[in-house]
């Protein structure tokens, strides 16, 4: 099966595809922030770069797309008609990568809490956000 845009447009369309300042990173930090939480963004030296860290927690988020870390039983989660064996490899590694990084993280004592896009939809946002305050105010 072939790509249904020419390799100009894919391009330019794969290029749009940001990788931090998303739209639900943005919806996590801003309700955090409203809540008096600080914070540190993408600390390069914990595993995984977490996209938000509260040091004084000892707790990090992460906020992943569902279709680019393969959330299960998710909408958003369909796999590519095209080079369908190449995109799987892909997420596959990324998902790996997440367990090994969480593994590595919660070796060293840090709370890790993963938010996935689906679930900051507009009916539910509030009430996953106010679960994520819930885990992180718990003593690990």
């Amino acid at each position: 099966m072939t790509d249904v845009h020419d390799k100009k447009t894919r391009s330019y369309n794969m290029s749009q595809i940001k990788g931090t300042n998303t739209f639900p990173e943005l919806l996590v930090r801003k309700y955090l922030f409203s809540q008096g939480f600080r914070f540190k963004l993408y600390d390069k030296k914990l595993p995984g770069k977490p996209d938000i860290v509260l040091p004084k927690y000892k707790t990090v988020i992460f906020v992943h797309g569902c279709f680019w870390h393969g959330h299960n039983d998710c909408k958003h989660f369909v796999i590519p008609k095209t080079r369908t064996n190449w995109w799987i490899g892909k997420i596959n590694r990324t998902k790996q990568n997440d367990t090994d990084n969480e593994l590595i993280l919660t070796s060293k004592g840090w709370k890790v809490i993963t938010i996935f896009e689906c679930e900051l939809n507009k009916k539910d946002y509030a009430i996953r956000l106010n679960n994520v305050i819930v885990q992180i105010l718990q003593e690990s």
